[in-house]
């Protein structure tokens, strides 16, 4: 009776060679003999398994005959291929799987070597938000030495290649196992990769490149920037050795106003006026953040009324275009009036107003 490969894995019919190779890690993990809780016939079945349905024209002949036809079947016999990757389409190297078993360090031969990334929270005025600002800080972290530049050489000294990998930048280990023995290929402990060390190590970092220390950060917050925002800062983060700086996240907090709000590239301001400037219309000047403006409040304004003001609100980004100030109208209604006042009144609810 023919095995149900997909079943073995766990995995479905549709599934993708990246989700046949999560789950095959997974189980070669979980069933590998060296565990104490593994189980070597499970263990070969999940590697027969992966072999035939990692392989494109092994699984289409499985999917299709329930059985495979190209060379060897797939089974057991051809794990010596594991190691060098060199059999029925295994395609990642010993050390990515078998790194707990053997103590080796393969695996990620490919990868990029990159610094950890870091996240700060500032804080900005609504002004600053609007308009944008410029900001310096001082972040304690590990940056690039800057007496080697991040090269870990003495100044004038150079670099000279790797002996322990004749500058490949890797290196290759034979390793036992119950299974036979497996070359396993892993990053170069002297040289990190590059295939070079320095000739006079650098003093200041001992020749690793990075070092701890107080680094000024200046950042630039974007006119227009929202609350919560983040800004990332490519290369601002964690320095390592021989690979890429992370990068450092910005979040903004920006500060309540106490005379504007956003509602979207909106600014919205209140202005108090008297019943007598909303019933006969005035002209105000009012402040706003681009200044002193001046603005007509109509005849017979209503409370809660908005006066749009266009082009002063925040910018949007595109070209200099920019929302609009939307005035907000709040008529004081007295809460005392005199002799005369009252009598005027109350001539005007004779004339029905």
């Amino acid at each position: 009776m023919s095995k149900d490969y997909y079943d073995i894995l766990g995995v479905t019919k549709s599934a993708s060679k990246d989700d046949i190779k999560k789950a095959f890690r997974k189980l070669a993990h979980k069933y590998h003999p060296d565990k104490k809780e593994g189980d070597e016939g499970k263990f070969k079945e999940v590697n027969e398994a992966y072999q035939i349905l990692s392989n494109d024209t092994k699984r289409r002949e499985y999917d299709t005959y329930g059985q495979t036809f190209g060379g060897q079947g797939g089974g057991y016999g051809d794990f010596g291929g594991f190691g060098g990757a060199q059999g029925a389409g295994v395609e990642f190297d010993i050390g990515d799987i078998f790194n707990q078993f053997f103590g080796g360090q393969g695996g990620g031969m490919g990868r990029e070597r990159r610094g950890r990334d870091m996240s700060i929270d500032i804080e900005v005025s609504f002004k600053d938000a609007v308009f944008g600002t410029k900001r310096s800080i001082l972040l304690t972290k590990t940056g690039v030495c800057d007496d080697c530049g991040g090269s870990g050489a003495k100044k004038g000294s150079g670099m000279k290649t790797c002996e322990l990998c004749n500058g490949q930048g890797k290196v290759h280990e034979a390793r036992k196992s119950p299974f036979g023995t497996f070359s396993v290929t892993r990053v170069c402990d002297a040289c990190v990769g590059s295939g070079e060390v320095p000739k006079e190590t650098c003093a200041t970092c001992k020749g690793q490149g990075v070092l701890h220390k107080r680094e000024e950060v200046n950042i630039r917050i974007p006119a227009g920037i929202a609350v919560g925002e983040m800004i990332r800062m490519t290369g601002g983060g964690e320095a390592i050795p021989k690979g890429t700086p992370g990068d450092l996240y910005i979040k903004v907090h920006v500060t309540p106003d106490e005379h504007f709000s956003r509602e979207g590239n909106n600014i919205v301001m209140k202005l108090p006026i008297k019943l007598s400037e909303a019933l006969l219309g005035v002209t105000r000047t009012i402040d706003t953040l681009d200044g002193e403006i001046d603005i007509s409040i109509p005849t017979g304004a209503t409370f809660n009324e908005k006066l749009r003001v266009r082009g002063k609100g925040v910018p949007t980004g595109e070209g200099e275009r920019r929302g609009d100030l939307l005035v907000v109208l709040s008529i004081e209604m007295p809460k005392k009036l005199s002799h005369k006042a009252k009598k005027l009144i109350e001539e005007l609810q004779q004339e029905g107003i």
